[in-house]
């Protein structure tokens, strides 16, 4: 065995210093080779990377650029239209205020020439009007010298015609005092509304000498129960119950569109209602009470003037 370890121990020693520095380099070498290949890789992959980013930049510069080129084209289009519009609007509007303004001058002549003929008419009316009064003091003169003529002859009539006037007045004094001694037959009455009433008539002569008075409107009326409703002047009357035995009545009265029921009323009473407009009342008053019909008249105030 030492003989074997003599051995190696010879042929170690009996090698080049070169072959054993040549033997260790031999691996980092390897290792330069394989970083430079991979080194180069990733070069060819940045440079396709870059290749292909360029590409993309580049086809999107090309869109952007059309897109431009596009909205240049339509703001270009658009502002033709626009242009054409206003030329337009501004044609109408000149055309318009053209029109406006030769109708308006054609009004104003049809206008003139109306003015002048009323002004010549009205010239022709004045001048047939002046002839007209002229001829009328030809007419008046003549009247006057005619009237004189007959002045002088009526005068000899005016003694009879006095002994006429007063015979005339006689019977008027006549008439009065009957009418004042009928009215002194007249009464009032307090109404079923507590209202002192007007002068109540209680025949017909005394409903002619209310007339006479004047102080209220009259209407007679003649009302069967089987009539229905009877307008009576702005009111209707209609008559539910009738009792000659006891000479009482039952009316409808309807008025301003109200129906309103007067309940058992005797005869030659005043039965009151107001109407719209009115300080006094109407007055009813029911002078006869037969078997389903009742007579007498309706008084209403003259004057139309509102209760305080």
């Amino acid at each position: 065995m030492n003989t074997q370890l003599n051995d190696k121990n010879d042929n170690n020693e009996g090698r080049s210093p070169g072959a054993a520095e040549q033997a260790h380099r031999a691996p980092v070498h390897v290792l330069w080779y394989v970083a430079i290949g991979v080194a180069l890789v990733a070069i060819m992959g940045l440079f396709i990377g870059a290749h292909q980013l360029a590409t993309q930049v580049s086809r999107l510069n090309d869109s952007t650029q059309a897109q431009i080129a596009k909205l240049s084209d339509q703001v270009t289009q658009s502002s033709t239209e626009n242009a054409k519009r206003a030329e337009l609007v501004a044609q109408e509007a000149h055309d318009t205020a053209a029109s406006v303004e030769l109708q308006a001058r054609s009004e104003m002549r049809k206008s003139a020439a109306t003015l002048s003929a009323k002004l010549a008419e009205q010239g022709q009316t004045e001048r047939q009007t002046q002839q007209q009064v002229a001829g009328e003091l030809e007419n008046l003169k003549a009247a006057d010298t005619d009237a004189s003529s007959k002045l002088n002859a009526i005068s000899g009539d005016v003694t009879s015609v006095k002994g006429d006037v007063t015979s005339v007045k006689g019977d008027v004094a006549s008439t009065q005092a009957a009418v004042e001694k009928t009215g002194s037959e007249l009464k009032r009455m307090t109404g079923d509304m507590g209202v002192m009433s007007g002068l109540i008539a209680t025949n017909a002569g005394q409903l002619s000498a209310l007339k006479d008075l004047g102080e209220r409107n009259y209407q007679e009326f003649d009302i069967k129960r089987t009539g229905g409703l009877q307008k009576i002047g702005t009111i209707q009357l209609a008559l539910s119950k009738a009792d000659p035995k006891r000479n009482r009545f039952t009316l409808d009265v309807l008025a301003d569109d109200k129906r309103v029921q007067k309940r058992d009323r005797t005869i030659n009473e005043p039965v009151q209602f107001y109407l719209a407009g009115n300080r006094q009342p109407v007055e009813i008053v029911v002078n006869e009470v037969k078997k389903d019909e009742v007579m007498g008249y309706v008084a209403m105030p003259k004057v139309k003037i509102g209760r305080p």
